[in-house]
C-alpha cells in the first residue's frame, strides 16, 4: 500500500471499482453515503447524486474512482481513526442502493490507520 493509499480515509478494492462501472453505465453520476440506519446495518449506499441530498451534517471522506463518499458527523466521531475500504461481496444490496438486484453489494471494510484491514465476514 502507498504512502498515498494509507492517508486516504476511503478507498476501494478493484471489485468495487468493477462494480462502480458497471453501475455508472446506467446511472453516470453516483456518490456513496456510508450507512449507519438500521436496515441496512452499516452498507455503503449507493446513490445517483442528483436523487441525494448530501447533509449539512455530513462528512465527506475523499472520493474511489471519482464517485464521493460522505458519512455522517456523529458516525465520523466513532470512526475517524479508521479507513474505510469499500469491497464487494455476493448478496443483496440495500433496498434503495444501485447495488441491489445485481447479486453483489459494496460491503465495508475497516482499518485502524496503521493496522490491517478487518477480514471479510464467514458464512456459517
Amino acid at each position: 500500500m502507498t504512502h498515498e493509499e494509507q492517508e486516504a480515509r476511503v478507498l476501494a478494492t478493484d471489485a468495487a471499482i468493477e462494480l462502480i462501472c458497471e453501475i455508472r453505465r446506467d446511472h453516470p453520476d453516483i456518490l456513496f453515503h456510508q450507512s449507519g440506519g438500521c436496515c441496512d446495518g452499516s452498507s455503503p449506499m449507493c446513490y445517483p447524486a442528483d436523487d441525494y441530498i448530501v447533509g449539512g451534517n455530513d462528512v465527506k471522506l475523499g472520493e474511489v474512482d471519482g464517485v464521493p463518499v460522505y458519512i455522517s458527523a456523529s458516525q465520523y466521531e466513532v470512526w475517524k481513526h479508521t479507513q474505510l475500504i469499500i469491497d464487494v461481496v455476493p448478496g443483496r444490496g440495500g433496498m434503495f442502493s444501485l447495488d441491489n438486484g445485481r447479486e453483489k453489494r459494496f460491503f465495508t471494510r475497516s482499518r485502524l490507520f496503521g493496522g490491517e484491514a478487518c477480514p471479510l465476514p464467514t458464512r456459517n
